[in-house]
């Protein structure tokens, strides 16, 4: 990447094990497309709820040339779908989303389907 990775948090105590985590996730995506540029992460806690539980909201910016893709992502049912939702569990959903996002676009880019899987029009 030409330009560092940017993590912040608000709202939130920094942790060094989040930012580790957050390093290892960006990391792979640069393996995977060779175009990213550079990384804005923003880590936001939502709430504090002492009973049920902090819900935290992850937005990352992933730079191309020519075009940024922004991805914001509140786990989706937390509650129903983790027995603690956490910030790790956040960030991992939110590096799933733009490992899907950066697939479509290297879809598109190449001209073919954005969705994997879509066939071809007989």
């Amino acid at each position: 990447m030409e330009r560092p990775l940017d993590i912040a948090f608000h709202n939130l105590q920094p942790s060094p094990s989040v930012e580790a985590m957050i390093r290892q996730h960006v990391d792979r995506l640069a393996r995977r497309n060779h175009r990213l540029i550079g990384c804005r992460v923003s880590v936001e806690g939502l709430h504090r709820q002492h009973t049920t539980g902090n819900i935290a909201e992850v937005h990352i910016t992933l730079s191309l040339p020519g075009q940024d893709l922004a991805i914001s992502r509140e786990p989706h049912k937390a509650k129903q779908r983790y027995v603690k939702p956490s910030v790790r569990t956040a960030v991992r959903d939110a590096f799933r989303a733009a490992e899907r996002q950066l697939d479509a676009q290297k879809g598109k880019r190449r001209g073919g389907s954005a969705k994997p899987g879509a066939s071809l029009p007989a």
